[in-house]
């Protein structure tokens, strides 16, 4: 439900969550044009984020920087690899 006299403020009532019964956005009014149904569905994402427990949240960014050390160290050791052989040959 969309409410409020100077901001618009969007109200989640399902949360899924048993420790929540509602949720309160603030809209900007920036984006007060925005349909209803757009921004229940960005306010449920938020949602679901701001719910799950730190650490998964932590290990999300530390995953791509763990992946992309990956991706270096395997780009190093092939350039190193290929230097080696071709100072042997």
């Amino acid at each position: 439900m969309l409410k409020g006299i100077n901001k618009q403020v969007l109200e989640i009532i399902e949360t899924n969550n048993g420790y929540f019964e509602k949720a309160l956005f603030f809209v900007k009014p920036e984006f007060s044009g925005y349909s209803e149904s757009k921004l229940r569905e960005l306010a449920q994402a938020e949602i679901k984020f701001a719910l799950q427990p730190p650490k998964q949240r932590a290990r999300a960014g530390k995953t791509k920087l763990k992946n992309a050390l990956s991706l270096l160290l395997v780009f190093i050791s092939g350039i190193a690899s290929g230097l080696l052989i071709s100072f042997i040959i």
